[in-house]
């Protein structure tokens, strides 16, 4: 039935966080590349999205007190906005504690952000939305609680009047904005969630409760001597009640209230601590206790997540609402899943008349280093609506489904068939018991993967399983590439919405004497797979090798000629042609050699046997890109989710010989590298580049993580010596 209210809108927001952390800043602009993209606001504006949260941060600005303002990036984006006809939010300081003049205990803090809102009101007075600060209480938190950003305080006094600070800057920045354009309208954002816990925190979780609304409750002038934290700002801040004086008014309530709520914004809190994972534990003084995410509890659906916290705040305070970001760092499909909850969440609240105005598809452009909070520079990226790591913004399914949300508000895609890790069974703590998890609703829709009895077959099906991606592992009794006839019933029975071929003549010396066969099970095997998945109009993912390539000048990047030295080469070269040939939108992914933790057939796991049986390795010095094995699934599931096609190389970053391949994993298992023999010279170099762009992790990290997760035991059995090919 019509409401009669304009639909649910999709705006956009780019990561423009720029954060003190010691002496230096972090500015996530520059970390994705956006500063340097004017091309960035036609691609917004493609997918439809007309209203942006969007930087104009004091700290770039005017970075010193005694300097002009350098307007000059801005004045080029914005003028673009405008021919664009995207309407921007803009925020004036993001997680950030000002120029180095000031921070967030400072006295000035307020009234220097409120001359920088005056400016920028003044050039740009079109601008009619804004964000002064974005998330006050979280910021507070961040740098005058738990220490993580400038000023790096962990103190609740500092605490408390790092929040008002905020808030009172963004009052005197609202009255600033309209004595230029008095229909000025404040969008003012903070992460909002709910704690949870036992019966004995109680008393804690009630705190946290009331704390949660304090940038809300500032704004609306609630804080008075009747508010239930009034006397931690008094006792605690030393804060006296003319410094809160400036709320009273109301003059700066939220004309529209921006909810940013993650997976993580719910929490339980628990006194028996040692049963979580050691970075929840913490405590008050009072009781130890661990810190947990609410969602890998047993809670009623109807009290955790997004539609849960919108009724809460639709219900205090009965102002226009928007959901100001989504984002989830994690896998394509659960990066969906998230965005469709949400959406749905929202929607639901509409229904029951809650006024909820738009959702927010939040980091554009991705993340780089927020697993830990900007404090390392790791270089660790979380794509968005658009993967920047080629040579240009690429598109992913979270920028399809983007677009189909803002022009047709309904997005569907296979993966949404089942539930996201936050709705499974797997999410729980070893410790929680209650109630098994809603499972998909009807059949959901599956992907095929061959090659039952290979590495990269099995690795698939665990990687989908865990994911929630319904799939069929067939084996060559159920699906035999080589007949046609064999791959035409697999498709009938199962009905895959897209294939994965992982099967084929994959031992490379036998191959030279077997050339016949390993053509018909690589190239005819996948040009059968291609013609039938082109029939039906399904996606298809194939791998090929580093052998296409005969070695003389490696690295290689996609459009490198091919010129293979060997036949089981030749054969991939030639699977290539003919699925590009026979299915225009197919996946051919080239990788390396793999290794991985989940079985005994790679050359990192008979290294690992050999020396710890005191045998030596004999390995050679030719280069390749080893590829960790979990990674590599991963990033081709994710691939394969956002419709990429045409030929990819997926390889872990960083070219190694084989020799040293071998002693580098010797030293990780504390095993005696000396005891890897081989010439220091390569004979070829087939390691892998990319032209599209490097998506897995680095070759350190893979080493590093298939120690760690290996599951077999390599200690105790006698091996002979061993020799890479």
């Amino acid at each position: 039935m019509s409401t009669g209210r304009p639909p649910l809108e999709l705006w956009g927001g780019i990561e423009c966080t720029v954060a003190r952390i010691g002496d230096s800043y972090r500015d996530q602009s520059l970390d994705t590349g956006h500063r340097e993209r004017l091309g960035d606001l036609d691609r917004i504006a493609a997918l439809g999205i007309r209203t942006l949260r969007y930087p104009l941060i004091w700290e770039t600005i005017a970075p010193n007190c005694d300097a002009e303002p350098d307007w000059t990036w801005h004045d080029g984006r914005l003028a673009r906005m405008r021919e664009l006809g995207i309407r921007p939010i803009a925020t004036l300081c993001h997680h950030g504690s000002g120029p180095r003049h000031t921070n967030l205990l400072d006295p000035a803090f307020a009234e220097g952000l409120a001359e920088h809102a005056a400016r920028v009101a003044e050039r740009y007075p079109w601008i009619d939305l804004y964000t002064p600060v974005n998330e006050p209480l979280t910021t507070a938190r961040f740098s005058a609680l738990y220490g993580h950003w400038y000023p790096h305080a962990r103190d609740y006094g500092a605490f408390l009047r790092a929040l008002v600070n905020q808030c009172r800057a963004t009052v005197l920045a609202m009255r600033a904005i309209r004595a230029v354009r008095s229909d000025a309208a404040l969008v003012q954002t903070d992460d909002l969630g709910k704690t949870f816990s036992t019966p004995l925190l109680a008393y804690q979780a009630e705190h946290d409760n009331e704390r949660r609304w304090l940038t809300f409750d500032l704004l609306c002038g609630r804080v008075g001597p009747d508010h239930p934290l009034w006397g931690f700002f008094v006792d605690w801040a030393k804060l006296e009640p003319a410094e809160l004086a400036v709320f009273a008014p109301a003059d700066a309530a939220p004309d529209i209230i921006g909810i940013n709520h993650y997976l993580t914004s719910d929490r339980f809190l628990d006194e028996d601590y040692r049963q979580y994972p050691e970075h929840h534990w913490g405590g008050n003084g009072r009781h130890r206790y661990a810190d947990a995410e609410a969602v890998r509890m047993h809670l009623p659906d109807s009290e955790v997540g997004p539609a849960a916290r919108l009724r809460e705040v639709w219900e205090r305070y009965r102002r226009p609402i928007a959901v100001t970001e989504v984002h989830h760092g994690c896998t394509r499909d659960e990066q969906l899943r998230w965005l469709k909850d949400v959406w749905d969440a929202a929607q639901q609240v509409r229904e029951k008349g809650g006024d909820v105005r738009a959702v927010t598809v939040w980091a554009m452009f991705g993340t780089v280093d927020w697993n830990t909070l900007l404090t390392e520079p790791n270089g660790i990226y979380e794509p968005g609506i658009f993967d920047v790591r080629g040579p240009a913004p690429r598109l992913t399914i979270l920028g399809k489904a983007s677009a189909a949300l803002a022009t047709a508000g309904e997005l569907d895609h296979p993966v949404l068939d089942r539930p996201g890790w936050w709705r499974r069974e797997a999410r729980f703590y070893a410790h929680v018991t209650g109630p098994a998890a809603r499972g998909p609703l009807g059949a959901p829709r599956r992907l095929l993967i061959t090659g039952a009895a290979g590495t990269l077959g099995r690795a698939f099906s665990r990687v989908c399983d865990t994911r929630g991606l319904d799939h069929v592992l067939t084996s060559r009794a159920d699906l035999d590439i080589a007949d046609p006839e064999s791959v035409e019933a697999a498709l009938r029975r199962h009905e895959p919405w897209a294939v994965i071929n992982t099967a084929g003549h994959v031992r490379v010396a036998p191959a030279e004497g077997e050339s016949d066969l390993c053509l018909r099970k690589n190239a005819e095997g996948a040009e059968n797979l291609a013609r039938a998945c082109t029939a039906r109009g399904i996606p298809l993912v194939v791998f090929s090798s580093d052998l296409v390539f005969d070695g003389a000048r490696g690295p290689y990047i996609e459009s490198d000629q091919v010129n293979p030295a060997c036949v089981y080469g030749r054969a991939e070269a030639e699977a290539e042609r003919r699925v590009i040939a026979a299915h225009a939108g197919a996946l051919v992914i080239r990788t390396s050699p793999f290794f991985g933790p989940w079985d005994d057939q790679n050359f990192g796991f008979a290294v690992l046997r050999a020396l710890a049986a005191a045998g030596g390795v004999e390995a050679s010095g030719d280069v390749v890109s080893p590829t960790y094995v979990p990674d590599l699934a991963h990033v081709a599931l994710d691939l394969l989710i956002d419709g990429e096609a045409g030929i990819w190389h997926l390889a872990s970053p960083g070219a190694i010989s084989w020799r040293d391949f071998a002693r580098r994993v010797a030293r990780e298992a504390g095993l005696d590298p000396e005891m890897v023999s081989g010439p220091d010279t390569p004979r070829r170099n087939t390691a892998l580049a990319s032209e599209r762009g490097l998506l897995l992790p680095p070759l350190d990290t893979a080493f590093e993580r298939f120690l760690r997760d290996c599951e077999l035991d390599w200690s105790g059995r006698a091996v002979p010596a061993i020799a890479a090919e």
